[in-house]
């Protein structure tokens, strides 16, 4: 893969505005990528310019309140990439102003995210490493929006995060040994009371890695409230991970069997399927089957090999059966005129500080390595 079709490093370090500031300075076009995306994405839901910014300004006292240093981070990225704070928050809060609004309820009929994540224990790796691994299912434009965030601190411990430019984090590791990455879930209770919610889901998984500890990151998620559902694949690189399916006011959990956890885009904790309507199923059912192969193909490559390693969760993420909605999904029409993929597969050694990236898997299966230190 030559240099200008990677995701680019950022380096950042400093206070909370400098790091922002940094962001913006280094990305400024690709800043003005994500705006221009989510912008465009809520016109064509039905939410003006001017509704857009209003609800921007709505949610700036909710993040303040939340982390008044995420706020500041925010603000430097403004000044850094010449937008708006109410831009920058957008970009952040995508999630909640695409789906969460009186005026674009029919848009949640047209829910089309995905992602597949796995982690594999220690115990069932060639190297004795814990493995976390992650395809990121979302509009093919985020191609050239993403970035590689690495952030040096002494507020904090240092992060290495794939994210999309102008954001706080998505998924990634951080130098205490945390990994975390995120998989679209949706169910009836989600918006239903957003009054309550305190959260926007971008924060939480930034506050998540900002931990020291895998106990404080569950601590961390336990104090939200949220807008919608999301599952969280969390993970310490010492030997433990769990499974977390966050509805906007309960929190189910899965734990490793056999030494794996995998997650796709439907419901798995028994006690959340009793208590809840799965609305993603009706969209995406090829998340039933994208769950079964990989689990299978782990298990596969461990009876072939022993243990299993990169290679074999390689060709996991790289399963195209059901295509254009495989595991690995080719480019394809989705609601609203937009065209979704996998933007990316991420591979992440925590222990060993190190992310490798594949950009556009499905039209190359070569990655580019990312270190913390």
């Amino acid at each position: 893969m030559h240099a200008n079709e990677a995701f680019p490093l950022v380096d950042v370090s400093g206070t909370p505005f400098e790091r922002g500031l940094a962001h913006g300075r280094q990305v400024p076009e690709r800043v003005a990528r994500s705006l221009a995306l989510y912008r465009t994405q809520l016109d064509r839901r039905g939410v003006s310019s001017e509704r857009q910014q209003a609800l921007a300004r709505r949610m700036v006292p909710t993040i303040e309140a939340f982390d008044a240093t995420y706020l500041e981070e925010m603000r430097g990225i403004a000044e850094g990439a010449n937008v708006t704070l109410e831009d920058v928050v957008i970009i952040n809060c995508r999630t909640e102003m695409m789906y969460g609004h009186d005026e674009i309820g029919e848009a949640r009929k047209a829910l089309d995210d995905g992602c597949t994540g796995l982690i594999v224990m220690p115990q069932a790796s060639t190297n004795g490493r814990l493995l976390h691994a992650h395809n990121w299912d979302w509009r093919a434009e985020c191609a050239d929006t993403g970035i590689v965030l690495r952030m040096r601190r002494d507020d904090g411990p240092d992060l290495l995060v794939f994210t999309e430019a102008g954001t706080l984090g998505r998924h990634g590791i951080n130098s205490a040994g945390l990994s975390l990455s995120g998989n679209f879930l949706t169910s009836d209770r989600d918006y239903v009371n957003a009054s309550e919610a305190n959260t926007p889901l971008s924060l939480i998984r930034r506050r998540m890695l900002d931990s020291t500890s895998l106990a404080d990151a569950m601590k961390a998620l336990w104090n939200t409230r949220r807008y919608a559902s999301n599952n969280l694949m969390l993970a310490d690189a010492r030997g433990e991970a769990v499974n977390l399916e966050c509805a906007p006011d309960e929190i189910f959990w899965l734990t490793p069997t056999d030494d794996l956890l995998v997650h796709a885009n439907h419901w798995l904790c028994p006690v959340a399927r009793t208590k809840l309507r799965d609305l993603g199923l009706a969209k995406s059912p090829d998340s039933i089957y994208r769950q079964r192969r990989v689990t299978a193909g782990l298990n596969i490559g461990r009876e072939r090999f022993g243990k299993i390693d990169w290679t074999v969760i390689k060709g996991v993420l790289a399963d195209d059966f059901g295509s254009p909605v495989g595991v690995l999904r080719v480019p394809r029409k989705v609601s609203f005129d937009s065209i979704a993929a996998t933007v990316c597969t991420t591979l992440m050694d925590a222990a060993d500080g190190v992310l490798w990236i594949a950009r556009k898997p499905y039209e190359s299966r070569e990655f580019v390595e990312y270190r913390l230190r």
